[in-house]
């Protein structure tokens, strides 16, 4: 099977968000399938120059943006196995930055209409186009409405990934026409109308043969007005064609008996190491040093749909009643950094609040804690908890999204079970969790179990693979 997988990000190449580690791992994982899945981007002008100067260079040509001619090349490199294609354009992408410009619907309607351009020059014919998020949206769009009647991309499928509903791609409806170079017809038909303005995302969605998100509650929560952003309609309407499949992780990447960035490696059969991470952990951050001491951390962004108010709400009377140590990790908003850092203050021997980044410290965060708290409002999927679980560290989640999909409460009688759920975003709820855990905590040999149960679970990209894999069987065969 030929996919083209379609992202404005990917790892190791650009990186803003989740959706770039998912671009970068998928393809791998999918051609370890046996599929040939390539992947193409915008070649942005913060790649690397190691990346930049390896690259071979494949076409150079003019592509049409609405009533104008504008250059476009293709340069090609191949990353672990997988042939990445980055699309050129020094005026659009030669830029401090990925996103957030005033033209960001001129330069991502080029980069959609140039991916399907652009399949003659790459001699490749896939048999599915997996588009993400609303930047590659109108590639859905394009190949319906200007490659109709083109034998060569007649039975191409569409598949259109949801990584985050919240961010639709929505402009001024002026750029139908200035822009993006379409018929009136189709704003006033509603397919990309949204509120009298054009929608990236609901282009995507109402021309894509299959649309899937990054975990099954996910897809069902998105069908309702809480969680549907304004398309639940829509979404409801094509609830046959919606499909849940939760994200992996690298497990090369995310791997406590390699893991260079630990104090000391260990794996599900030397659990008892995973202690000596904690006491060298503690050490570093200047907390008193103990194993026994359940550590509870946070590695996050710092804002409200991450659950941070109910962190604000309880906290405080948390470290209060329990004999715990808390350590936060992340930046955000100035509130909550600057309460965190107050926490800090408040209680120096039980908190230690770290307002900044480091992939070393959350390594050695993610292996030395004994919980992770992720009380997320909302998620997707998320992250945090997947790799929490590959190293041994319970998550206390939400019951939300991918949070719901991947953590399942531990059931003291069946001994099944790796983390602690709460269901209403409430900030008791989350405490009640948080002891629940607790109580559990002070029993070794039932912690230990639930450890294990934690670093056995796989959620690593060749089971997301398979699932995709049938997903695409399912479309070629319609």
């Amino acid at each position: 099977m030929k996919v083209l997988y379609v992202a404005s990000e990917a790892v190791p190449f650009a990186k803003t968000g989740g959706l770039a580690d998912v671009a970068g791992s998928l393809p791998q994982a999918l051609r370890a399938e046996g599929h040939d899945v390539r992947v193409i981007m915008p070649k942005f002008g913060m790649i690397a120059e190691k990346y930049r100067n390896a690259m071979e260079h494949v076409y150079d040509g003019e592509l049409n943006v609405a009533w104008r001619k504008k250059f476009v090349g293709l340069d090609q490199y191949e990353h672990k196995g997988v042939t990445y294609y980055f699309v050129d354009n020094v005026e659009y992408f030669g830029r401090d930055g990925f996103y957030g410009y005033d033209d960001d619907a001129e330069r991502f309607s080029f980069f959609c209409r140039a991916v399907l351009n652009l399949l003659p020059a790459m001699d490749f014919w896939p048999d599915i186009i997996h588009t993400n998020d609303w930047h590659t949206g109108l590639v859905n769009v394009f190949l319906k409405l200007e490659h109709h009647g083109d034998a060569r991309y007649q039975n191409i499928k569409t598949l259109y990934t949801i990584h985050n509903l919240k961010y639709q791609g929505v402009f001024p409806k002026e750029v139908m026409s200035d822009m993006l170079g379409l018929d009136w017809k189709y704003f006033n038909n509603g397919d990309l109308e949204f509120y009298d303005a054009v929608n990236f995302m609901k282009g995507g969605l109402v021309y894509a043969d299959a649309i899937s998100t990054v975990s099954k509650t996910y897809a069902e929560e998105i069908q309702y007005e809480c969680f549907g952003e304004r398309l639940d309609g829509l979404l409801r309407s094509r609830k046959d064609d919606l499909y849940g499949i939760v994200n992996g992780i690298d497990y090369e990447t995310y791997d406590p008996a390699k893991d260079k960035n630990l104090f000391v490696k260990y794996d599900v059969n030397t659990i008892e190491t995973k202690f000596d991470n904690q006491v060298a952990l503690q050490k570093q951050l200047g907390l008193p040093e103990s194993r026994r001491t359940p550590l509870v951390a946070i590695i996050s962004r710092l804002v409200q749909p991450k659950g941070m108010d109910l962190i604000v709400r309880m906290m405080d009377e948390i470290l209060q009643h329990e004999d715990i140590q808390f350590v936060v990790l992340g930046t955000g908003e100035k509130r909550y950094e600057d309460w965190f850092k107050g926490l800090a203050w408040r209680f120096p021997r039980k908190v230690s609040t770290n307002i900044f980044f480091s992939n070393e410290l959350a390594m050695r965060i993610y292996a030395g804690a004994s919980m992770f708290l992720m009380p997320s409002d909302y998620e997707p999927c998320g992250i945090g908890q997947l790799i929490a679980m590959r190293y041994g560290t319970i998550p206390i989640v939400r019951a939300t999204g991918g949070l719901k999909d991947t953590v399942h409460p531990y059931d003291k009688f069946t001994k099944e079970g790796n983390g602690f759920l709460f269901d209403d975003y409430n900030a008791h709820e989350m405490m009640y969790a948080l002891k629940r855990a607790l109580r559990f905590y002070r029993s070794y040999s039932v912690w230990k179990q639930i450890v294990e149960n934690a670093m056995r679970a796989d959620y690593s990209w060749a089971e997301s693979a398979k699932e995709y894999t049938k997903l695409y069987e399912t479309l070629i065969a319609r």
